[in-house]
């Protein structure tokens, strides 16, 4: 019976403290770079705190579901990373909870955010995309706040380029102002000078009132052209003088069903039923051109008259070289074909392009469709997947705060949205299937979320660095060496009357193997993969040299230890195959390459198998003389 215990309790409330956190911090995030991206649709256009408002609300919205996943991974890294580095794990592992058990309990909570981040994608979503897109596109359309520079053209009034030289800002005068009217074109612009001026907008904010101090205004009479010399102009001095100009500086709704019609505005059913329609569209579209091609609407019209029709019946003609009759055809008429073959060349290869291009629009926005449509479930699944990431990961880590797992999550993160955003383009571009890459990233992650909870479960060293250090020492074939010290406390003393016997004895198994093996030789190359013997000589030899030097690093005296540390460490194995599965050491002699290097390094480890032996006895000798003075 599933009953929820305080432990539960406990882990729950570890991990929603962090995760309310890491959720804000990441919609912050999320929601600063899409600020970014439109900030010059907004700096500058005097929008009102109630638009402003609404689109940070819609952005946010938006953004729900792409940061739960980054906060699921961070609270869980930094949750289990806590109990890690204060030993809650340890303990909980140590009272026979697993793994598994301690995740349960957040199971069911991610579970439940999967079904929220689904909810924000099917339903909020696409309400909150379409508000958001027609408050952008209002946004874009919203005039920009009147605010003159000094000293360059000032161009965000239609029609009108205006510079001033200064302006008072208390008084809101204009000084030295130049301003050229483009309201009927470039050719009849008319350009306005005056000393001073000021620029108001009325009441309505529709229009802008213009008035001007002492200038003069000039004006062609005609539009100029480049080959004009001279052109009539009018010129206009005045005191004062006084221009509405048009300017809406309102902030206008534009229709909202345009952004209705988008892809990301709609919820699974209605993409559905979007993606059936572009297909039963396609289908008629590909009949009616397939149709027109078998009915003949691409072949060749040549334009006989009924004359010409009765003289080719009349001359019975079988067959007929089309090249000897260009040859033997009027200068002029091999212009007039040649043109004629060019002219309808160019006309079938427009309307081919045509044609291809209202296929390939309607096969993108069909993939468009299915790519939303995958993304709504591939994005919500993430939050389960991110949680077997992070929290087994935080085990294996055993660090919490803000330091290492915010490193490791914004990673995983970067190469999980490297991954989604290749394989959603691919798709959408109809590169690769379309739930090939909206799956992609989600395939990627499941097996590394299996692979470090089954790690983690098992208290692996996954990341330990020791680990892989000692495995590619193994692979190039690097000597270990021993570190013995002195110890403080010694319970039982070396038996120094019976080690030099047993030195003996280990010195004469040495001499007697390196007599026997020839270690030096090459050795067989077909013989090295088919044989299955292992060679409990030497693991005799290593396993009677690892007691000997067991019990004399208990000695007291430096000088023994240090004899101690100049025995080698003797790989096994390395001298006789690289594998120990038979099959394995087969495969790797038949490829050929990976078998010379595999012949070769066994080859060099005999050669290194026979200086060891040949150290093991000379450092015998050494021990011996040791022992001596010990005795003595």
């Amino acid at each position: 019976m599933l009953r929820i215990k305080k432990l539960d309790i406990f882990i729950v409330k570890s991990f929603m403290m962090l995760f309310v956190g890491t959720f804000f911090i990441c919609l912050f995030i999320f929601m600063m770079q899409f600020l970014w991206r439109y900030v010059d649709e907004l700096v500058g256009k005097g929008l009102e705190m109630s638009v402003m408002a609404q689109f940070f609300f819609y952005s946010a919205l938006t953004l729900v579901p792409v940061s739960l996943p980054l906060a699921v991974l961070l609270a869980s890294l930094i949750t289990f990373g806590n109990f890690g580095e204060r030993y809650e794990l340890l303990a909980m592992k140590a009272a026979g909870i697993s793994l598994l058990k301690i995740m349960r309990p957040l199971v069911f909570f991610v579970c439940g955010l999967v079904g929220i981040s689904f909810y924000f994608q099917n339903v909020v979503g696409p309400i909150a995309q379409a508000k958001l897109g027609t408050l952008i596109l209002s946004m874009k359309q919203k005039s920009p706040e009147l605010d003159i520079p000094e000293g360059v053209f000032y161009s965000e009034i239609p029609d009108y380029n205006l510079k001033i030289a200064k302006k008072n800002r208390k008084t809101g005068m204009l000084y030295d102002v130049l301003i050229y009217d483009l309201k009927e074109g470039f050719e009849k612009a008319r350009v306005i000078y005056a000393d001073s001026g000021r620029l108001e907008m009325t009441a309505d904010k529709q229009h802008l009132w213009l008035h001007l101090y002492s200038g003069d205004l000039f004006e062609n009479l005609k539009a100029q052209s480049m080959k004009s010399q001279n052109v009539p102009y009018r010129r206009e001095s005045f005191r004062e003088k006084h221009t509405i100009i048009e300017f809406d500086s309102d902030f206008n709704m534009v229709d909202g069903d345009i952004m209705g019609r988008q892809s990301s505005a709609k919820d699974m059913a209605q993409l559905q039923s979007s993606i059936d329609s572009m297909k039963v569209l396609g289908d008629s579209i590909g009949r009616q051109y397939y149709k027109e091609v078998a009915e003949g609407n691409f072949r060749a019209s040549y334009g006989l008259t009924k004359e010409d029709t009765a003289k080719i019946e009349k001359a019975d003609i079988q067959e007929y070289n089309v090249d000897s009759l260009y040859e033997v055809s009027p200068l002029m008429q091999k212009q007039k074909v040649i043109s004629s073959a060019v002219s309808r060349a160019e006309n079938m290869a427009s309307d081919l392009t045509f044609k291809s291009y209202t296929m390939e629009t309607n096969d993108y926005a069909i993939r468009k469709h299915k790519t939303e449509w995958h993304k709504k479930i591939t994005i919500s699944l993430s939050c389960l997947l991110f949680f077997f990431i992070g929290a087994p990961l935080g085990g294996i880590i055993r660090k919490g705060g803000l330091g290492m797992p915010v490193i490791v999550s914004v990673l995983v993160f970067i190469i999980y949205y490297i991954i989604d955003n290749t394989g959603y383009k691919m798709a959408r571009d109809g590169k690769w299937i379309v739930w090939m890459g909206m799956w992609t990233s989600s395939a990627v992650l499941a097996p590394l979320g299996i692979f470090l909870t089954y790690k983690s479960n098992k208290d692996s060293v996954v990341l330990n660095a020791d680990a892989y250090i000692n495995w590619f020492k193994k692979v190039l074939g690097i000597r270990s060496v021993r570190h013995l010290f002195k110890k403080e406390v010694i319970i039982n003393d070396p038996d120094y009357e019976r080690i030099p016997s047993d030195l003996e004895s280990l010195t004469a198994e040495c001499r007697a193997y390196i007599t026997k093996n020839r270690l030096t030789k090459a050795p067989n190359y077909f013989k090295l993969w088919m044989s299955t013997e292992k060679d409990d000589e030497v693991m005799a030899i290593n396993e009677k040299l690892e007691v000997l030097v067991e019990e004399m690093s208990n000695t007291k005296s430096a000088t023994l230890i240090g004899a101690l540390n100049n025995y080698p460490v003797i790989p096994v194995s390395a001298h006789i195959r690289p594998f120990h599965i038979y099959w394995l050491n087969l495969v790797a002699g038949i490829i050929f390459p990976v078998g010379l290097f595999f012949y070769f390094r066994i080859w060099a480890f005999r050669i290194r198998l026979d200086k060891d032996m040949e150290r093991i006895i000379k450092n015998n000798e050494q021990v011996q003389f040791i022992i001596q003075k010990i005795n003595k």
